[in-house]
């Protein structure tokens, strides 16, 4: 494989099963299905022997792994995907990109991006002052679990190609490093390794936050999931408005498995998805990022 990105896709696929991130317990069930969903059992193990079959790769067997732990490795091989194809679009998207891993316990919050830097002096506000605290929540308060920012550029490397800016005009703006601000969020990732309870919807909450709370440009806002159930899958993914899009981790073998299931209802919500544009492979997202 010599393209960049499905190079990086296939070693995302490897890096999965070697981190024990994707498995099978001893009965055959992968660790990404529902153990009390026929349905989700079947997809998902579908989908395992498709990669296994077509790329040669090597699958443990692991009876129990917690959904904490997998869905830390989901989130931190997510982003190395993104490392691995993002910042090499140069030519599509010019920049001196960074992509980080967050979560809650990062010190690194969306009020270190200039879009969000007002949310700080919201939030020591509200830390000094219940009634308020009380009265605006802190809904605003967002660390999503991998963000792509872009870092400011010196005036030296703006008028690298010709005289673009002097020390006059152009003072507010915040790509320029001269003018103090702060790096500017460019994707906000929620990475899902499946989406078996009410704890994925946190992915729109999250969205409307960005969206309400932001001051100047609205970053890409996408969901990066593993989830075999196109039923749960089309539970985020419907509607407009919030998010993005979401990138199934494996959407060809994803079709593929449906199709070989033999059910009609996943294998339609599907087809609804995709062709809304609602849901497209994780090959798909750098591409898409760099709009």
């Amino acid at each position: 494989m010599d393209a960049l990105i499905a190079n990086a896709r296939f070693h995302f696929h490897e890096r999965l099963f070697e981190t024990n991130t994707l498995t099978l317990t001893s009965v055959g069930v992968v660790s990404n299905a529902d153990t009390s969903s026929r349905g989700s059992k079947a997809i998902a193990r579908k989908i395992v022997d498709i990669l296994v079959d077509e790329h040669h790769y090597m699958v443990n067997t692991v009876d129990k792994i917690s959904g904490q732990t997998s869905g830390k490795q989901f989130e931190s091989l997510s982003m190395w995907f993104l490392r691995e194809t993002f910042p090499y679009l140069q030519s599509l998207r010019p920049g001196h990109w960074t992509i980080l891993q967050l979560g809650n316990n990062n010190r690194l919050k969306t009020s270190d991006f200039a879009q969000y830097e007002h949310l700080a002096y919201l939030n020591a506000l509200t830390s000094e002052n219940a009634q308020l605290a009380a009265a605006l929540g802190n809904d605003y308060l967002v660390a999503p679990d991998v963000v792509v920012y872009r870092d400011l550029y010196d005036d030296d490397e703006i008028n690298v190609d010709d005289y673009i800016v002097d020390e006059t005009f152009g003072r507010l703006a915040d790509i320029r490093k001269i003018n103090g601000g702060k790096p500017i969020l460019h994707a906000s990732v929620s990475a899902k390794f499946t989406m078996r309870s009410d704890r994925a919807q946190n992915s729109r909450t999250e969205a409307l936050n960005l969206i309400r709370n932001r001051k100047g440009h609205l970053p890409h806002i996408v969901v990066v999931t593993a989830e075999p159930m196109p039923n749960r899958i089309a539970s985020l993914a419907l509607g407009t408005g919030d998010i993005d899009c979401v990138y199934h981790f494996a959407l060809p073998e994803l079709m593929r498995a449906v199709d070989e299931v033999g059910s009609e209802d996943a294998a339609e919500t599907l087809e609804t998805l995709v062709k809304g544009k609602r849901l497209k492979d994780i090959s798909d997202l750098p591409l898409d990022l760099s709009v």
